[in-house]
C-alpha cells in the first residue's frame, strides 16, 4: 500500500507535451468495463501525449518560448488618382504596403510550423490543461493515504480523594480501512486523470485548428487585398478614361460623377481589406499567445491531400477523436465509481490501546478497544444509487458525443464538398474563360476595334472571379482542417473538467 505512494512523489513536476505537431501514442489505457470500451481504447491514435499517468510514454522538451516586441500597425491612405496608363491594367506591381517596423520589414516571413511552436509554448490553455492533469492526479493520491491515527490522553476521576485520579495514561487509536476502499478511490482518480489527459490532447487539437484556422484566414486576406488594390487601380484608370472622354464630349458629366464615386467606394474597399488583414493578424496572435510583430505569412490555400470520404472520416473520428476517448475514459470511471459506492457500507474497524498507571491499586495497567459501526439502516444505498444512475448517464453521453460529432461533420463535410466543386470549376473553366475574355478584349482594343471602358469592364470581371476563386479556397482549406483535426476548434477556450456537472465528488476526503 505505502509503496504505491510513489508513483506521486513527482507530482509537482507533471507536464504534458504540448507540441501542436508531434504525434505519438497514447498507451496503459485500463481495461474498459465492457467490450466497446475496450474496442476504443485499444485502437487509440497517435496524438501528443501525458507523460505522467502510468505506462505513459516520456514527454518532449517543450518548444522555446521567443520574445517579440509588440507594435501598433498603421496604413497610409492610398492616392487618390494613381495613374495606370492602358494596356497595364493586368499588372500588379503597385501595392499600398503595411507598415511595419524596419527590423519586422527585413524578417523572413512568418510560417505556419513557427506559429504552431509558438502556440504550443504560449497558449495559456495548454498550461492549464497540464495542471489540470495535475491536480486529478493529487486528488489520486490524497484519496489513497491511510487515515492519521489518533493519540489520546486519558485520567479518570481526576482528584478523588485528593488524588491524580484512579487511572492516567495515553492511548492511541487507529482506524483499519478495509474492503479496499483506498485502493477503489485511487483508481477512481487515476482513471479520472486519464480522462483529463484525453481532454488535455483534444485542447492540443484546438489550439494547433485555431492556429491553422487564422493562418489560413490571413492568407486569404492578404490575397484579397492585392487584388482589391488591383481594382483600385482599374478604378483609377475607369475615372482618368472617363475625363478624357468627357474633354473630348463623348461622356456626360453624370458619367464623371459615378465613376469618381465608384473610385472613392473601391479606396474604402482596399482600407477594408487592409484592415481585414490587421484583424485576422492580430486574431491569429491571440490565439499563438504571443504578441507578434506584423509580418506577412507565407504560404499557400487550397487542399493538402487527397478527396475525403465522409464515412471513412467519420470512422476515424469515432476510434480517434479525444473527445469519445474521453467519454469513454469517464464510463470507466464511474464504473470504478459504482463499485466504490458498493462496499463504502462496509465498516472500517477502529482499534485503540494504551497504557497508564492505576493510583487505586497501583498498578500499571494497559487497556485495549475494537469498535466498529453496525450498518443497521444506512448501508449506501441512495449513493449506490446515484452511482449507477451516472454510469447509464454515462454511456449515453457517449452516443449523445457520437451524433453531435456526425452533426458537425456533416456541416464541415457539406462545406468540404461545395468548395472543392467550387475550386476545380474555377480552376478548370470559369478563371480561363474570364481570362481569355479580358485578353481578347484587351487585344481588340490594341487593334482600335473595343473601347477601353469594355476593357476596363472585362478586367473587373475576371478580378471579381479570381476574389471568389480565393475565399472558396480559404473555405476548401478550413474546412479540410477541421475535418482532419477531429473538428476541434476554439483554442481560447479551457479544457472542460474532467468532472461533469451532477457527477459523484466527494470532498475534502476523495473518495
Amino acid at each position: 500500500m505505502w509503496a504505491r505512494a510513489s508513483l506521486f512523489l513527482g507530482i509537482s513536476s507533471i507536464l504534458i507535451h504540448p507540441g501542436c505537431t508531434t504525434s505519438r501514442s497514447i498507451q496503459g489505457t485500463q481495461a474498459s468495463a465492457n467490450s466497446e470500451v475496450s474496442a476504443v481504447v485499444d485502437n487509440a491514435p497517435e496524438f501528443a501525449s501525458v507523460s505522467t499517468l502510468p505506462d505513459a510514454p516520456a514527454d518532449e522538451e517543450q518548444a522555446t518560448s521567443l520574445a517579440l516586441v509588440q507594435h501598433e500597425d498603421h496604413v497610409e491612405e492610398p492616392a487618390p488618382y494613381p495613374r495606370v496608363s492602358p494596356g497595364k491594367v493586368d499588372s500588379a506591381d503597385t501595392v499600398i504596403e503595411w507598415d511595419v517596423p524596419a527590423d519586422s520589414a527585413e524578417g523572413e516571413a512568418y510560417d505556419l510550423p513557427f506559429l504552431l511552436s509558438l502556440a504550443s509554448a504560449n497558449n495559456p490553455t495548454l498550461r492549464q490543461a497540464r495542471l489540470q492533469v495535475s491536480g486529478t492526479l493529487a486528488q489520486a493520491q490524497q484519496a489513497g493515504l491511510y487515515p492519521n491515527p489518533t493519540l489520546m490522553y486519558l485520567g479518570e476521576n481526576i482528584n478523588s480523594g485528593g488524588t491524580p485520579g484512579e487511572f492516567q495514561g495515553v492511548e492511541l487509536e487507529q482506524r483499519i480501512v478495509t474492503a479496499d476502499k483506498l485502493e477503489l478511490s485511487r483508481n477512481k482518480y487515476l482513471q479520472r486523470a486519464k480522462v483529463a489527459e484525453h481532454h488535455a490532447v483534444a485542447q492540443q487539437f484546438k489550439v494547433c485548428n485555431d492556429v491553422k484556422l487564422h493562418y489560413i484566414a490571413v492568407l486569404e486576406a492578404q490575397s484579397l487585398l492585392e487584388i482589391e488594390q488591383e481594382l483600385l487601380k482599374t478604378a483609377v484608370d475607369q475615372l482618368v478614361t472617363v475625363k478624357e472622354l468627357h474633354n473630348l464630349g463623348q461622356a456626360n458629366e453624370v458619367d464623371l460623377r459615378q465613376t469618381n464615386a465608384e473610385l472613392r467606394r473601391q479606396q474604402l474597399a482596399v482600407l477594408s481589406a487592409q484592415n481585414r488583414v490587421r484583424q485576422e493578424f492580430y486574431r491569429l496572435t491571440a490565439v499563438v499567445g504571443v504578441e507578434l510583430t506584423y509580418r506577412p505569412l507565407s504560404g499557400s490555400l487550397g487542399a493538402q491531400g487527397e478527396l475525403i470520404q465522409f464515412h471513412d472520416a467519420y470512422a476515424r473520428i469515432l476510434s480517434e477523436s479525444p473527445e469519445i476517448l474521453a467519454a469513454y475514459s469517464k464510463l470507466r470511471e464511474d464504473h470504478i465509481t459504482v463499485h466504490r459506492e458498493k462496499v463504502e457500507w462496509v465498516p472500517d474497524i477502529l482499534i485503540s490501546g494504551g497504557s497508564g498507571y492505576n493510583f487505586e491499586s497501583q498498578d500499571a495497567v494497559a487497556n485495549t478497544s475494537v469498535r466498529l459501526e453496525v450498518p443497521l439502516y444506512d448501508w449506501n444505498q441512495g449513493t449506490i444509487r446515484q452511482a449507477e444512475a451516472d454510469e447509464q448517464r454515462q454511456r449515453l453521453e457517449i452516443r449523445r458525443v457520437e451524433m453531435m460529432l456526425r452533426r458537425q461533420l456533416a456541416d464541415q463535410y457539406e462545406r468540404y464538398l461545395s468548395a472543392i466543386q467550387a475550386v476545380e470549376n474555377y480552376e478548370s473553366t470559369v478563371l480561363p474563360e474570364f481570362k481569355t475574355a479580358y485578353e481578347v478584349a484587351l487585344k481588340s482594343y490594341r487593334e482600335d476595334r473595343q473601347d477601353w471602358p469594355d476593357v476596363l469592364d472585362a478586367h473587373t470581371k475576371y478580378t471579381q472571379r479570381r476574389m471568389e476563386y480565393i475565399h472558396n479556397l480559404g473555405e476548401l482549406s478550413r474546412a479540410e482542417v477541421l475535418i482532419a483535426g477531429y473538428l476541434l476548434e476554439n483554442g481560447l477556450e479551457a479544457a472542460p473538467n474532467p468532472t461533469p456537472p451532477g457527477h459523484i465528488d466527494s470532498t475534502p476526503k476523495p473518495r
